[in-house]
């Protein structure tokens, strides 16, 4: 099961990144965080931005609306999804 954790502004979602792959793309679930694919390689933010480009287009809002909060230089990170929240907090 992906983690998801409700925030003051949205929820935070874990992310096991992929870089340097052939294509963009979510690819599943991996120890509880959502495994996304980039091609850009994790140089100078590059994956980081990229990934910020995958999940706004796979959640339907802006690029502003995402943040990462952790793992900058780690394939485990955790972004910011503002606006949403998560389906436990129901």
């Amino acid at each position: 099961m992906i983690a998801i954790a409700d925030h003051a502004e949205g929820c935070v979602l874990s992310v096991r990144a992929q870089p340097g792959a052939r294509r963009n793309a979510i690819v599943g679930e991996q120890a509880g965080a959502l495994k996304v694919a980039v091609t850009a390689p994790p140089d100078k933010g590059r994956a980081n931005d990229a990934l910020v480009e995958v999940l706004a287009d796979a959640l339907s809002v802006k690029r502003s609306q995402i943040e990462l909060v952790s793992g900058q230089t780690n394939r485990q990170k955790r972004f910011l999804i503002r606006g949403m929240t998560s389906l436990l907090s129901g």
